[in-house]
């Protein structure tokens, strides 16, 4: 074989790999089997708009073989382009087939395109799913907590699947139910008495409205007392009407030593000019001799008579000292 022979056997081989990378001549086959004839040039086409065509043909066997006979090729490809997941598309569509529950192919990929998981949702539509809530605490009229743990029963509503609320709407919905219904009962011991009552409460309220789910029952699984919360309330009130008297007494007592300190100011100040005065009273009693205005025997009566003053003043504190001695 010539350098000639060798470059056509290269460029046939070439040629044929492309071929090969280009059409998926296995998938084309399994599909043949499968009595689901997709052409050539779909699969070479779905090549060129880069989409996997397993992705595509693969589900469509699937459903084919589920009795799926409305779903088209172009369908599927159309659902992957815009991001859906087509193989749990077509599982759901098998499973709401088995179950009798109407779905069509175009309600089946809206929910899936809106987040949902279509599948599980369906299959929660056949086998209902329990959620179980978080302990909740909730205080009755006589200021006893009561802890409770729901468990809800609940299952999918596909007609609200888009745009209906989730799982935790449900628990917090069935949460406020249940502190509403411990709130509103008279003691404690009445809610452990009839802790079904809550489940009739709360069911009554049409919790599910506006979700995903239909609840089908709300079962106490666990309730329990916990503080005393009246008298917690009680103590703490007590505490801060202490707190405010200690402070009202405390500014009191503050403005009353202002006051004394303020009044021992002025007894200062006025001794000091008492002490002022007392100095002239020499200079006074010079100037009056001087000026003939005080004679010597009435400067002797003056004197006479300070020392009685200070004689009965003596006598008096004496005599108060006595007294004081004596009370006590």
């Amino acid at each position: 074989m010539g350098v000639l022979g060798v470059v056509v056997l290269v460029i046939i081989l070439f040629v044929f790999l492309i071929v090969l990378s280009l059409v998926p001549v296995g998938l084309w086959i399994s599909a043949i089997a499968a009595h689901v004839p997709v052409p050539l040039s779909y699969l070479i086409g779905m090549r060129l708009r880069r989409v996997p065509p397993a992705v595509i043909v693969l589900p469509l066997i699937k459903a084919r073989k589920g009795g799926l006979s409305e779903v088209q090729l172009d369908q599927l490809e159309a659902h992957y382009l815009a991001g859906g997941h087509v193989d749990r598309v077509i599982d759901a569509l098998i499973a709401a087939r088995r179950a009798d529950i109407s779905m069509t192919f175009e309600r089946c990929t809206a929910i899936d395109l809106a987040g949902r998981n279509v599948l599980e949702a369906v299959q929660m539509s056949v086998q209902p799913k329990v959620i179980e809530t978080p302990i909740i605490a909730a205080v009755a009229k006589n200021g006893i907590e009561v802890k409770v743990k729901a468990r809800v029963t609940v299952r999918a509503n596909i007609d609200r699947l888009v745009g209906g609320a989730g799982e935790e709407t449900i628990i917090a919905r069935v949460g406020e139910g249940i502190v509403t219904t411990v709130g509103s009962s008279k003691s404690h011991e009445e809610v452990l008495e009839n802790p079904d009552s809550i489940s009739k409460t709360v069911l009554s309220k049409s919790l599910d409205s506006g979700t995903a789910f239909e609840i089908l029952s709300i079962d106490i699984a666990d309730i329990d007392v916990g503080k005393n919360i009246g008298a917690q309330l009680s103590i703490d009130q007590a505490e801060a009407d202490k707190n405010i008297a200690q402070a009202k007494a405390a500014e009191r007592r503050f403005a009353a030593q202002a006051l004394e300190q303020e009044m021992k100011a002025r007894v200062q100040e006025m001794r000091a000019k008492v002490v002022e005065a007392e100095a002239k009273i020499p200079e006074a009693i010079a100037v009056a001799f001087k000026e003939g205005k005080l004679g010597v025997m009435d400067y002797y009566n003056m004197q006479n008579i300070l020392s009685d003053t200070k004689m009965r003043e003596s006598l008096a504190r004496s005599t108060e000292k006595t007294q004081t001695e004596e009370t006590k």
